[in-house]
């Protein structure tokens, strides 16, 4: 089984389009191919406390808020989600790009 086969739209840069359509199932996948695998508690952590935050605001959070309000400090959230921890946590939640990420 791979994404393909369960009918999701990404956008040019490889997020999801229509958050509503993600699961844990797609969220393995795309850590998978993000080179994140297993996803730990620490991971699935990050990831429900950002699609929270998307649920209230309509954006995904940003490093910033990630740090601050998750109870994951900067030092960990790198060792989770290396190389743009931001970007990969929101595209592994279904999210979208978040402002600011280049």
């Amino acid at each position: 089984m791979s994404v393909a086969t369960l009918n999701v739209a990404f956008d040019a840069e490889g997020f999801m389009t229509n958050p509503k359509e993600w699961t844990k199932d797609i969220a393995g996948f795309l850590a998978d191919e993000e080179g994140i695998v297993p996803l730990t508690d620490r991971h699935w952590a990050v990831i429900d406390f950002v699609r929270g935050e998307f649920a209230k605001s309509g954006e995904s959070p940003t490093l910033r808020t990630i740090t601050k309000k998750s109870g994951v400090d900067t030092k960990e959230l790198y060792a989770l989600f290396p190389k743009g921890p931001a970007k990969k946590v929101a595209r592994v939640a279904g999210l979208g790009k978040p402002k600011g990420c280049i």
